[in-house]
């Protein structure tokens, strides 16, 4: 991420309903999926907002993130049809990661979070940058009976994320109880809006969907109950850090249409005995045969750092890329995720080395999540 001008509109760039609050709190800008979202505030900076969302709590603008209903009778089954993971698998109330994938070539087109209101209403959650190909798609293969509307900027979306994420929604009277990758109706200071227990940082958080017209309403009440709690505004920054932590995928670098769920590991969320959704022929010939990569957890053996784009060896052999690749400010060392070769027979435990200024340094084979989470 670089820098950008405060000038968005000069770069066509869109702006959070809280950019205000923002700039009132020192936050560094930068472009995120054509956004201008905060990538770090003053007054800490990564390493200080990381360890508030391990240690107590902090709150993440992603009003970027995408937002689509699909309504109509038998839009769930639809969505079902078309997404990878079976919504069957879930009720009314619940939500679920999937995958949209090409039909052709079962690449990754975006991941989505589906949440389920009914057999006739869907409301999907994609990536910022692919929200509007997400919706083409979908109202592509729509019958007429099913209507795909992007409500992208209809909504902000607040994470409230750590270990004591629960006791800040509590003391404002939001429900907490509900279970992983649940959601509730709720309101608070007077505005009505959705409390997902769902993350993406390996902490116990939730996700608040607001509004656009009410989120500043709401970021204001949740920074008056939150001092109490240690509560800290964090940036995108630090949201890499905690998810490349975990393990998550990004997409764009450990997702794409150029890598399948297959190659990802993420077959976990692929309804395999569906009898239908785009990629399903690609991706069942691909599971069959054996991928050709795979992404695999590293960690460096002594101070490297590796980055994205960074290439993998084995003696003279390159056996791979990084994808994502950080220092933990938990770990206090290196970490990444990367696609090696699967004919390079790599297991848990072995080292492939990376150039970084013209030195070889070691990373250790481990699959991921690097550190303990407590999102359940």
């Amino acid at each position: 991420m670089t820098d950008v001008t405060s000038d968005a509109a000069a770069t066509r760039l869109r702006r959070s309903p809280l950019h205000e609050r923002h700039t009132a709190a020192g936050a560094k800008f930068a472009p995120f999926g054509g956004w201008e979202m905060p990538l770090e505030y003053a007054g800490g900076g990564v390493l200080k907002e990381h360890a508030a969302v391990r240690t107590a709590v902090g709150v993440f603008d992603v009003s970027h993130l995408g937002k689509a209903r699909v309504t109509g009778p038998g839009a769930a089954e639809f969505v079902n049809s078309c997404l990878s993971n079976d919504l069957r698998r879930i009720g009314p109330g619940r939500a679920q990661y999937t995958l949209c994938c090409d039909d052709a070539t079962g690449g990754v087109v975006d991941d989505v979070i589906a949440y389920l209101y009914a057999d006739d209403h869907v409301f999907l959650i994609p990536n910022a940058a692919n929200t509007a190909e997400v919706v083409r798609r979908l109202r592509a293969a729509a019958p007429e009976r099913i209507t795909v509307t992007d409500e992208h900027e209809a909504y902000a979306v607040l994470a409230v994320q750590g270990p004591r994420s629960g006791e800040l929604l509590a003391a404002l009277d939001l429900p907490t109880e509900h279970g992983y990758m649940s959601f509730d109706a709720a309101s608070l200071a007077a505005v009505e809006l959705t409390v997902c227990r769902t993350g993406y940082t390996g902490e116990l958080g939730y996700e608040l969907v607001v509004p656009a017209e009410h989120a500043v309403t709401v970021w204001d009440a949740l920074f008056a109950a939150g001092e109490a709690f240690e509560l800290r505004a964090c940036g995108l920054a630090a949201r890499d850090t905690l998810r490349t932590e975990m393990g998550y995928p990004l997409h764009g670098q450990d997702l794409s249409l150029d890598i399948t769920p297959v190659q990802a590991r993420s077959g976990w969320a692929v309804g395999w005995d569906k009898p239908a959704f785009w990629g399903r022929d690609a991706l069942l010939a691909e599971k069959a045969a054996g991928p050709r990569r795979t992404l695999r957890g590293l960690v460096a053996v002594d101070r490297a750092i590796p980055r994205p784009g960074m290439t993998l060896h084995v003696g003279d052999k390159q056996v791979g890329t990084v994808t994502s690749g950080t220092f933990s400010p938990t770990r206090k060392q290196g970490i990444a995720l990367a696609l090696l070769d699967t004919d390079a027979n790599l297991a848990e435990g072995d080292e492939v080395q990376v150039n970084i200024r013209g030195r070889q340094a070691p990373l250790r084979l481990q699959k991921p999540p690097f550190v303990t989470p407590s999102t359940r």
